[in-house]
């Protein structure tokens, strides 16, 4: 029964363009523009529609409440009181971007055969480093059953872990053994490394998983330097296929021989830099795709339509289509807001292998259910927020009872005071 689900994260009511994540090109570049909260929720409600029109299991998980007055109460001030930097860190909307909620391991890698989750600490920026508690909450939560699931707290700082933007899982097909690749960069470019080697051993041993089936490989800091503040700007991967650039990693030849020893039936898609440049990956975001397999057979590439708009990116997926590889189909759907922050389709995701039955089904969604948050976005969702807006009192108000609002809407209140 087990199967993947993908779980999005609906864009919150306080989404804004403050330019907080350094490294993050898309976010720098367009700081200080207004935002569209509205629109990027519904962008992101569309997405996860493409995702049940392919046949595929889908579920959710809720903005954080904004602001976050208990963060700034441990910094002894207030959003009365609080300078416009820390306001901007208590109002971001980042938790939307769900691959970096948590690394999942699946049952089946696992020493006691149950799906263990650790939520990412986030460490290295401010705005995202007070998700955890809420993220935890929203975990232990919609993975409630002990038979299946172990959720574990955060590795502790400073270790930062970023979660599974970071990590990848390969396996013959989702319910079998894998093999799990931890991502992690280290320190000495212009960006900082988010995912530190620590923190990605420390997960894969709380998890229980088999040493000789788990890599540690490390990102190049030419991708870092490039924009690839994650490992998935620069790869993904699904059951037995890694879909990666050239210059992904700084020991690709390794990584790919470790793969090939562990999972013999591994097929390599490296797109080289001679057709796309790190610059064009990072700008299409070409690899922050979700690779998924189809109930009817092969593989889709979900992307933004911004990888479609690059022609010479768009070219080569053509090509890599009609090869007849295992990528059989290109599935491009619009998530502008996100991208203007910085986050694709894969950003919006956290993957989870595991049975349906055994999650709360309030976390999970039909076309139905997408309706009524849909709904619930119209109805109370900020149309636009200025920069100027994040020290409005007002703002404040609208984005809490909008998030309320959805709680109701999807019988969550335990989450209120989460």
């Amino acid at each position: 029964m087990l199967t993947e689900i993908n779980f999005d994260g609906i864009v919150g009511p306080s989404h804004n363009f403050a330019g907080l994540a350094f490294g993050n090109l898309a976010a720098t570049r367009n700081a200080g523009r207004m935002s569209h909260p509205r629109d990027a929720a519904l962008e992101g409600i569309a997405k996860m529609r493409a995702n049940l029109a392919l046949g595929l299991a889908q579920g959710i998980l809720l903005p954080h409440d904004r602001p976050n007055e208990r963060w700034l109460a441990g910094l002894a001030t207030t959003m009365a009181t609080a300078g416009p930097a820390l306001r901007a860190n208590a109002m971001s909307a980042s938790a939307m971007w769900a691959a970096n909620a948590a690394t999942v391991s699946p049952a089946p890698d696992t020493a006691d055969g149950r799906c263990h989750l650790t939520v990412a600490n986030l460490v290295t920026m401010p705005h995202r480093s007070h998700e955890w508690p809420e993220t935890l909450a929203q975990l232990r939560l919609a993975f409630a059953s002990p038979e299946h699931f172990a959720v574990h707290g955060s590795v502790p700082p400073p270790f930062g872990d970023e979660g599974a933007a970071n990590h990848m899982r390969l396996a013959r097909r989702h319910g079998d053994p894998g093999v799990e690749v931890f991502v992690y960069g280290e320190s000495g470019g212009p960006f900082p490394a988010r995912q530190h080697r620590e923190a990605s051993e420390a997960v894969a041993r709380r998890h229980g998983l088999d040493p000789a089936r788990t890599i540690f490989a490390r990102q190049s800091a030419e991708a870092i330097a490039a924009g690839a503040f994650h490992n998935d700007v620069v790869a993904v991967a699904n059951e037995h296929v890694l879909f990666a650039h050239e210059q992904a990693f700084a020991e690709p030849a390794v990584l790919y021989a470790a793969l090939a020893e562990r999972l013999p039936e591994v097929e390599i898609v490296e797109v080289p830099a001679s057709a796309v440049s790190l610059e064009e990956a990072v700008v299409s975001y070409l690899f922050n795709a979700q690779l998924v397999t189809q109930p009817t057979g092969g593989m889709a590439l979900i992307l933004p339509t911004e990888a479609r708009d690059n022609p010479r990116v768009w070219a080569w997926l053509e090509e890599l289509v009609a090869s007849n590889g295992p990528i059989r189909r290109l599935v491009p759907v619009e998530v502008r807001q996100s991208m203007a922050n910085g986050g694709g389709p894969a950003c919006l995701r956290l993957r989870v292998v595991a049975d349906p039955a055994a999650v709360d089904p309030r976390f999970l969604v039909s076309d139905a259910k997408l309706d009524l948050i849909a709904d619930v976005v119209r109805r109370h969702w900020p149309e636009s927020i200025a920069p100027a807006q994040l020290g409005d009192p007002r703002l404040w108000k609208q984005v809490r009872a909008a998030r309320d609002a959805l709680l109701d809407a999807l019988d969550l209140r335990e989450l209120e005071a989460a």
